[in-house]
């Protein structure tokens, strides 16, 4: 074991930020280098939550020494960085915080990641959880036996909305909130990282940055990631124990919002399988796959209006339509935030 007391000064934690946008604000008192478990928080405005996740890491029930990166993403008004520097300087969680001043989804996580692989050069094992996000007590333990057990380069696990409005539970059923999976075991693919290990040696396949910027404010940076793993043949396993919850606000309940969340994972999903198309014959057939996915989408959600609620029947029809939009240059950007908002 390789402890060394720290201070924001310290050569070994400023060589691991070798970046001008990037800059160390707190850290743990000691840090032991040696560990090989890191969990990786991203995180912008939201400092009360922020509170609850790192209080759901502090109370995880393992015999194994881990530490934490979280990442400020809102460079002006650093309202989570008083909150991680706080668990770090009493002792309950060792690790760092540091600012990306560069703002967007895909920059905060590779920050977290890029980070935390160069400041703990024993590490294997990168984990992440999201600031508004509750790691169950056993959701480290579990989500690394797996990848012990299993060899596995990439092991994933549910996160289950907690809605603040509880008059809509049925929404947990929605396709925007439910688990891609509801067995353990080898999968083909998981989509997102708020639930996620990956291992050192599946980040050392690719180039960094590893999360890729041109999804930066419009998501799913973490699903071309993962599909690009997933075509390395790399390998996958889903632990439905290992569970997250997500504290899911009531703005995040309206019609109006899950449309629009149908309509990004329409988008991301063509822009991940137009990404991925090597060829000009191969980004064509991308092209026209979309297109006949429109109409048949629109059946599928007549045929669900019959037994479904229409928010939930109309998912398949807005997904296809998100698609298409992308496919002409139209796509939301709900992380991009330049200015503080109440």
């Amino acid at each position: 074991m390789t402890l060394i007391p720290t201070d924001l000064s310290a050569s070994r934690i400023s060589d691991a930020v070798h970046d001008p946008n990037r800059e160390m604000v707190a850290s743990s008192r000691i840090i032991d280098l040696s560990v090989g478990i890191v969990v990786c928080i991203p995180c912008f405005r939201r400092p009360q939550h922020l509170r609850l996740t790192l209080d759901s890491l502090v109370s995880q029930r393992t015999p194994r020494s881990f530490a934490v990166v979280m990442v400020e993403n809102d460079a002006t008004g650093r309202e989570s960085a008083p909150v991680a520097a706080e668990y770090l300087a009493d002792g309950r969680l060792q690790g760092v915080c540091l600012i990306e001043t560069r703002q967007g989804n895909c920059q905060a996580i590779n920050a977290a990641f890029e980070t935390a692989q160069a400041l703990f050069p024993a590490a294997t094992r990168f984990l992440m959880i999201d600031d508004d996000e509750i790691a169950s007590p056993d959701w480290l333990e579990l989500m690394v036996r797996t990848e012990e057990a299993t060899g596995a380069d990439v092991v994933g696990g549910p996160v289950l909305p907690v809605f603040d409005d509880d008059s809509k539970p049925w929404l947990a059923r929605h396709p925007a909130f439910c688990p891609a999976y509801d067995y353990s075991g080898a999968v083909p693919q998981i989509y997102g990282c708020g639930n996620c290990l990956i291992t050192r040696a599946a980040f050392e396949r690719f180039d960094k940055p590893a999360f890729d910027l041109r999804f930066n404010f419009l998501g799913g940076g973490d699903c071309d990631f993962f599909v690009r793993c997933r075509d390395a043949g790399m390998v996958f396993h889903w632990t439905a124990e290992a569970i997250i919850t997500e504290t899911v606000p009531q703005n995040r309940t309206s019609s109006s919002w899950i449309a629009k969340r149908g309509l990004r994972i329409g988008a991301i999903n063509y822009r991940v399988q137009y990404k991925a198309a090597q060829s000009s014959g191969a980004r064509a057939r991308v092209f026209a796959q979309m297109l006949g996915r429109l109409p048949l989408s629109l059946v599928r959600s007549a045929r669900l209006l019959t037994t479904s609620k229409a928010v939930v029947a109309m998912h398949p029809a807005l997904v296809a339509l998100g698609s298409m939009l992308a496919a002409f240059g139209f796509a939301p950007k709900p992380y991009e935030a330049s200015k503080i908002v109440s």
